[in-house]
């Protein structure tokens, strides 16, 4: 990215500027900003969840202590005039990979606008399909081994491995259109075929660990780390969300499964997107080794319920790089 004289999130992310990516967030976040007149904030939802989820109130409280009132509006409602807000803040989006062509048209129009979104639009465009996965295998950062394949084109991928694979879409969440399965097996060949075929599919090697031992979720605001979860499916699954029966409890992650979760994110900031005011950082240890299953810097779920701090400090967090940008455009207007 070219250099520039104009100041951009990134520099306005003391956080990351100061301790470097995955420091440990503080519990005493420093007395609140307070914004007057106060900041108007969309919080962007969907038809799947129109309203403030309610792992996200505190995080509503802790910015109103700011002076920074929110809105929770659907991204693909057309009376929403996202021009009437001083920012944006992408929290529960959870069926764009249902309506990807409209989402990235939507992304186009706040472009357009101008308007500040968090996380910036580059990385979530990035980030909507797991195809990035790739580019962080080609920085060296362990992932799931994945093969890309197109729908029409699943049986040649396929014919080249063995064992039990997961099979899934590379724009997807919640276990959208995903099968697991035995390659060459009746059920999951059945399974194959009901697939949609105009979709890119990406095909891994089923890890039993998830079962096993759990997938980990570090969360980190500014590039701070925050807390972490493990997630364990429910019995005879292998789905760790909650509506398939899953469970999420609070766990400290070994210093070699949080280092390894700093390096994936050092290598999104190399290749490019540095400013990172959200992430949640999912994988599982394999070997020895933890393995990124997945980064979720658009509509991750934050668990701010089993670690209420965080939500306080992702606003201050917040209300430090919005003030920095009131400001910024106060000396423009006075030039």
């Amino acid at each position: 990215m070219p250099a520039s004289n104009t100041a951009t999130p990134t520099d306005l992310s003391p956080d990351t500027a100061s301790s470097g990516l995955g420091s440990v967030a503080s519990s005493h976040p420093a007395e609140p900003l307070r914004f007057d007149p106060a900041l108007s904030i969309a919080l962007v939802t969907s038809k799947v969840h129109p309203e403030v989820d309610p792992d996200d109130a505190g995080l509503v409280d802790a910015l109103r202590a700011h002076g920074i009132e929110t809105t929770a509006c659907m991204w693909n409602d057309p009376s929403v005039d996202w021009s009437a807000f001083d920012a944006l803040l992408v929290r529960s989006t959870w069926d764009y990979f249902q309506h990807y062509t409209q989402f990235l048209a939507w992304y186009a129009h706040i472009e357009s606008l101008g308007a500040v979104i968090v996380n910036p639009l580059p990385l979530l465009i990035w980030n909507s399909d797991k195809r990035y996965l790739l580019d962080l295998a080609a920085q060296d950062v362990p992932i799931i081994p994945t093969v890309l394949a197109r729908g029409g084109e699943l049986s040649t991928a396929l014919a080249a491995m063995s064992g039990e694979v997961v099979v899934k879409p590379s724009v997807s969440g919640g276990a959208w259109h995903t099968v697991r399965g035995c390659i060459g097996s009746a059920p999951f060949e059945q399974a194959l075929a009901a697939l949609p075929r105009e979709l890119d599919y990406l095909v891994q090697p089923f890890m039993p660990q998830i079962v096993e031992q759990g997938e980990w979720s570090l969360l980190f605001f500014g590039g701070v780390y925050s807390h972490a979860v493990l997630k364990k499916p429910g019995a005879d699954d292998y789905r760790v969300q909650t509506y398939f029966g899953g469970t999420s409890d609070p766990t400290a992650p070994t210093p070699q499964i949080l280092a390894s979760a700093r390096r994936a994110l050092q290598a999104v900031a190399e290749l490019g997107y540095r400013d990172q005011a959200y992430v949640r950082v999912d994988g599982v240890v394999a070997d020895g080794v933890f393995r990124i299953m997945e980064l979720e810097f658009i509509e991750p779920f934050l668990h701010f319920a089993v670690h209420p701090p965080a939500a306080p400090l992702f606003a201050a967090q917040l209300a430090r790089r919005w003030q920095a940008l009131r400001a910024q455009a106060a000396a423009i207007a006075q030039d």
